[in-house]
């Protein structure tokens, strides 16, 4: 079992939420996201080559996110999520000097190696460090919080891009974008990181380490539980809500909404995921049969919404989004907390490739439905994986076998683990 360096109960909290939560705006304050599919468009691309490049951007996520979590169980993390902007950058950069179809398909194999370095080092860094302060307790809020402040950047890039487009075009675009990028890495070396050096038998240096870290990590997912349905259910509440997000404005413009009031639409759905975000750490703390209750509402929020069409729709959905970015958070904290051994970062890796697998699916089938039955009818369809997961968990009771609950615990902290302690540091204190 690893171990953390003795925990400092009077370290400021703040010394981590400060750079964290300017990463968490730098890393989605990209002014090129709405506009990178009509740069491609524009270039001379076919619909056919564009979506083999966004294949080609989830293959290269999917291949090298574990790879890269059991490196962040091995090396600083905050150097890979330093790294990780930087390689997006490049991306950009290449976009933008040599547009073409190769120069975009290497540009989005850069931003998959990205995105896969900070796949598990995030959350793993955030986690670990939280329990050097004797604040384990708060990561649900903190990244509630860092999550809410994404969409809000993804929401103020949107918006800011579109002046910045009509005054300096798509270079103006792409240096702020790069800026951006590598602002974001500058504050990532600013993370404080209190972890056990490599070596030994937990982590290891070199190729062997890395391999036993890897190994050590994947056992553990396999072996336990209470991890395996941890992973299960950050993968059922991430992967569908953040799917269907992208298609709310193509639902809107089905109901009939006209083109000039969509992006209000979106607005208002965005405002409820930012709540759901600030929300998460009092949600937390929620007994997990309310909290299935809450999910299975949410499930039904969001069908009605879009079967109705109509104004009261956009607030049902948003609201139901909004529980889903709660689950979300509290999935991934009690993942978190599940997680004994060296390979924290290892284990959430494989949450986020099945997450990234099933959304790259669920797009695949709701083009099929959507071709069957409109967005109304799939939206409808793809909120019942939530009011499935909810019955499940309202079913559950934590600490009903020897082996953990899976997913969420309804009485609070296990026996022996006291609020505010990492669970890596329940056998015999800190140390």
């Amino acid at each position: 079992m690893t171990t953390l360096p003795p925990r400092a109960p009077g370290a400021r909290p703040s010394r981590l939420t400060r750079p964290l939560y300017a990463y968490a705006v730098l890393e989605e304050f990209v002014l090129l996201y709405p506009l990178y599919a009509i740069l491609f468009d524009e270039t001379g691309l076919t619909v056919a080559q564009i979506s083999s490049l966004f294949v080609l951007w989830s293959l290269t996520s999917l291949v090298a996110s574990v790879p890269a979590g059991a490196w962040a169980d091995v090396v600083p993390r905050r150097y890979l999520l330093a790294a990780a902007p930087l390689f997006a950058a490049a991306g950009f950069a290449l976009w933008l000097l040599l547009p073409g179809y190769w120069a975009f398909a290497l540009g989005f194999v850069l931003w998959g190696v990205g995105g896969a370095l900070s796949s598990g080092a995030f959350e793993a860094l955030v986690y670990t460090e939280l329990g050097h302060r004797g604040a384990a307790d708060r990561y649900a809020r903190v990244m509630g919080v860092a999550r809410a402040l994404g969409v809000a950047a993804v929401g103020a890039s949107t918006l800011l891009a579109v002046p910045v487009m009509e005054h300096g075009g798509y270079a103006a675009i792409g240096a702020a974008s790069v800026a951006a990028c590598v602002l974001c890495s500058a504050v990532a070396l600013a993370l404080p990181e209190h972890r056990r050096a490599a070596g030994g038998p937990d982590t290891g240096d070199g190729p062997a380490g890395y391999l036993a870290t890897m190994r050590a990590g994947l056992a553990e997912a396999r072996a336990s539980r209470g991890v395996r349905g941890a992973i299960v259910l950050v993968v059922v509440v991430t992967s569908f809500w953040e799917m269907l997000e992208e298609y709310v404005p193509l639902l809107a413009g089905e109901a009939g909404v006209p083109t000039a009031d969509i992006p209000l639409v979106v607005l208002v759905v965005w405002v409820f995921i930012t709540a759901g975000g600030l929300l998460a750490g009092p949600a937390s703390r929620l007994p997990v049969r309310l909290l299935a209750v809450l999910l299975g509402l949410a499930a039904v929020a969001i069908a009605v919404g879009a079967l109705l069409g109509s104004l009261p729709s956009w607030v049902l959905i948003g609201a139901g989004f909004g529980v889903c970015q709660i689950a979300n958070v509290v999935a991934d904290a009690r993942l978190q907390e599940r997680i004994t051994g060296a390979g924290r970062a290892t284990v959430t890796s494989l949450a986020g490739l099945g997450s990234d697998a099933f959304t790259g699916a669920s797009y695949l089938l709701y083009a099929a439905v959507f071709a069957l039955a409109g967005h109304a009818f799939a939206f409808a369809l793809f909120a019942a994986p939530y009011l499935v997961a909810a019955l499940v968990l309202g079913r559950k009771r934590a600490g009903a076998s020897p082996g953990g609950d899976p997913g969420l615990r309804e009485d609070g902290p296990a026996a022996g683990e006291s609020v505010g302690t990492d669970p890596l540091t329940r056998r015999g204190g800190a140390g």
